[in-house]
C-alpha cells in the first residue's frame, strides 16, 4: 500500500482525544476522522472512524479499517511514531511509498442489493483497497435522477440556509478519474447481483421450498437466507 498520512496534535485537548489523522491512499482516496486517543495508563492508540448501528448509540462499527495484521501494524505504527514527535498544536505529513509514477490503486467491490419499505436505499457496498484496507457503509440510493453512490458520512453541526442538515463524507475519492472508476464499478456489481437475485426468484416456485418436520410432525418452511450486511 502506498499512502500519505497527515497528523495534527491538538493544542488544548479535551476528553481523551489527543489528535486527528487523515490518510490518502495513492493520491486518489482519502480517509478522514481517524483519531489518536489516550487510553488507560496514558497509552495512545489509533481509533478508526465509527458509526452507530441500529442497535443503539452504545453499539458502534468501524466505517473502515485495515484487514490484515501486517498493514494494521504498519499504518498504526506510522501514525503513532509521527504523532509522538509532535508538540501540541503542530502538524506533520508522512509519505509511505508514494512516488511520481502515480500507479493505479487496485480495488475490488462487493455489493448486496436489497430494498426496505419506506427507504430509498437499494444496496450496500464494501470496497477493498489492495486487499489490505476495507471501506464499509457505502450505499446505493434512489434519487430523483436515478441511482447514485453515497459514501459513509456524518452530520455536521452547521445547517444550510434552508435549515437542512449538512453531511461530510468520511471516506471518499479525491480525483475525478478514480471517483468515476470506483462508482462505475459499484454500479456494475450492483446490477450483476440484482439480476442474479431476480433470476433466482423467478426460478423458484412456492411448492419447491424446502420443508422440514418438527418433533410433533408439523411441517415448517425452511428459514430465509442470510440478511444483507449492515
Amino acid at each position: 500500500m502506498r499512502y500519505e498520512v497527515n497528523i495534527s496534535r491538538l493544542e488544548n485537548p479535551s476528553g481523551n482525544i489527543r489528535g486527528f489523522v487523515n490518510v490518502v491512499f495513492n493520491n486518489c482516496f482519502k480517509v478522514s476522522n481517524i483519531a489518536v486517543v489516550e487510553g488507560k495508563e496514558k497509552k495512545l492508540f489509533v481509533s478508526m472512524p465509527r458509526y452507530a448501528t441500529s442497535r443503539g448509540d452504545e453499539d458502534y462499527k468501524d466505517v473502515c479499517n485495515p484487514i490484515t495484521r501486517e498493514f494494521r501494524e504498519e499504518l498504526y505504527d506510522t501514525i503513532l511514531d509521527a504523532f509522538d514527535s509532535l508538540e501540541p498544536g503542530e502538524r506533520t505529513k508522512v509519505n509511505v511509498g508514494i512516488d511520481e509514477k502515480k500507479e493505479p490503486l487496485d480495488f475490488n467491490v462487493k455489493v448486496t442489493p436489497f430494498e426496505r419499505e419506506g427507504s430509498n436505499i437499494r444496496g450496500l457496498a464494501r470496497v477493498y483497497l489492495e486487499d489490505s484496507f476495507v471501506v464499509n457503509n457505502i450505499s446505493l440510493l434512489e434519487g430523483r435522477n436515478g441511482l447514485f453512490v453515497a459514501m459513509a458520512s456524518y452530520k455536521v453541526k452547521q445547517a444550510s440556509g434552508k435549515g437542512k442538515s449538512e453531511y461530510q463524507n468520511i471516506c471518499y475519492p479525491v480525483t475525478k478519474e478514480f471517483r468515476e472508476k470506483l462508482y462505475d464499478a459499484v454500479m456494475d456489481v450492483y446490477e450483476l447481483e440484482r439480476d442474479g437475485q431476480e433470476k433466482q426468484q423467478v426460478s423458484e416456485k412456492p411448492e419447491q421450498k424446502e420443508k422440514a418436520a418438527d418433533k410433533d410432525g408439523k411441517w415448517l418452511e425452511a428459514p430465509a437466507g442470510d440478511t444483507p450486511f449492515r
